[in-house]
């Protein structure tokens, strides 16, 4: 197998060219809380539609408690398999819930990414789990430097510390920071880390361990803590994250240079971190992005390109106000949030009731508030601060004293409203600019001097 890609890639065309009789339900298809106009609205990536399915209960389909009864017998089927072929061990009787290897929401996502096709959710399953083994995912992430992991934090989409209305954590990728010196000063200081002891034999790039960090924090440390936190859906655990993508200010051989790091994180969502993207939000495109889109789509399915909206500037603060509350939103797209690209997550309260410990005061005791830096856990009645600092490693475990909060879901009642109020169907109506740099990228790609990336797979 490959350093960090997958041999599930089998499994998917097999799935893809497979008949319908064949293929167990698809979670994208209508049910009985979908709405089948809304869905084909959904296809051509309307925001205001797409709102209108967010704040209902049609996005929670093929989710914990919201299975129907064909979905509920797949899962019982795929822990089974998953079972006998020694990959999950199911809870003992009398010891409790949580007990099993895998949770079902985690084992859900595997299902819903092969459309509840068992034998093909298992082959991605079976290669992830063979993957967090031969790579020690885990203790990557428990051991890893906390200074190597922040300049990794700042080369990828991070969280702001806030959700959207339905308690999926925000989070926001300014790519215009990532220019050649940046990106020429990250690889440097990436070749020159100290690499843990439990992967100084690691044949993986030194740059990938770091971006399997970031996802192990979204999977072990955000997720668990906005499946506690105040929302509609308490039964249903967050298993996503929605991004705001700030492409304002790239050039064409900017964004060209950075294709590779940014493939980076797609094919390995794709690949070992399926069905963690809710949707992506892209604003401030220039001039020459309807180009640059053409190569995008190849990287994608049509079920991810479909949770991709591309907003022109009117449409950036109604459309995200339908999916998050203003004090989610940075105050530079236009709502309340004082944050900016490089800050540590500025919680809101309910977080910070729970893991309001992890805050550090602000500097000179003015300004915002910091965030402990370097990997943590939330185990839902504890947190445990890991990583290592010059060399040692960094154990502490802090008690979480469960409050109940003040704050409550008006929001999230508001939020079809809102959504009705939203911009129109998403166009772009860019004017044409930067032309001379189109060209002689497109030349370049005529005359052989760069290729457009292979297609991956669905994130």
């Amino acid at each position: 197998m490959g350093l960090w890609r997958t041999s599930s890639r089998k499994s998917q065309k097999s799935s893809e060219t497979s008949t319908p009789e064949d293929q167990s339900p698809d979670v994208h298809t209508p049910t009985s809380r979908q709405d089948p106009n809304l869905d084909r609205s959904l296809s051509r990536n309307d925001p205001a539609a797409s709102a209108r399915q967010a704040n209902s209960e049609a996005w929670l389909a093929g989710h914990l408690h919201h299975l129907t009864p064909e979905q509920e017998a797949s899962l019982q089927r795929f822990k089974q398999l998953c079972e006998e072929k020694g990959y999950y061990t199911p809870a003992k009787e009398g010891e409790g819930e949580g007990k099993a290897t895998h949770d079902d929401a985690t084992l859900l996502r595997f299902l819903r990414a092969r459309k509840f096709d068992v034998n093909a959710a298992f082959q991605q399953f079976k290669d992830t789990e063979e993957w967090r083994k031969d790579n020690k995912i885990e203790a990557l992430y428990e051991n890893i430097d906390i200074e190597s992991y922040d300049e990794a934090r700042r080369m990828y989409p991070q969280w702001t510390g806030r959700r959207d209305r339905r308690g999926i954590p925000v989070y926001v990728f300014a790519i215009r920071h990532l220019d050649s010196k940046t990106m020429a000063a990250y690889t440097s200081k990436v070749s020159e880390s100290t690499t843990a002891e439990t992967h100084k034999s690691s044949t993986v790039p030194a740059r990938l361990l770091r971006l399997f960090a970031l996802y192990e924090n979204l999977l072990r440390f955000v997720m668990p803590l906005c499946s506690q936190l105040p929302r509609a859906n308490p039964e249903t655990p967050i298993v996503s994250s929605t991004n705001i993508v700030d492409v304002s200010g790239v050039g064409l051989r900017q964004f060209w240079n950075l294709k590779g790091h940014m493939q980076d994180a797609s094919v390995l969502a794709t690949a070992h971190y399926p069905e963690t993207l809710d949707r992506i939000f892209l604003i401030g495109a220039p001039s020459f992005f309807p180009t640059v889109w053409g190569w995008i789509k190849r990287w994608f399915d049509p079920v991810t390109t479909s949770k991709i909206f591309i907003l022109s500037a009117d449409e950036v603060k109604p459309t995200l106000t339908s999916f998050m509350p203003p004090s989610s939103i940075p105050k530079k797209y236009g709502g309340e949030l004082d944050w900016d690209w490089g800050d540590l997550p500025n919680l809101d309260e309910p977080a910070r009731e729970l893991v309001g410990a992890l805050q550090t005061p602000p500097a000179d005791g003015k300004g915002k508030p910091g965030f402990l830096k370097g990997p943590v856990l939330f185990k839902g009645d504890k947190i445990e601060i890991l990583g290592s600092e010059d060399g040692k490693p960094r154990r502490q475990e802090i008690p979480v004293e469960k409050k109940s909060s003040s704050t409550s879901n008006a929001d999230i009642a508001a939020a079809a409203a809102a959504a009705d109020e939203a911009a129109a169907p998403t166009t772009n109506p860019l004017p044409s600019q930067d032309e001379d740099e189109k060209a002689a990228l497109e030349k370049e790609i005529t005359d052989g001097a760069v290729s457009p990336p292979a297609a991956t797979t669905t994130a």
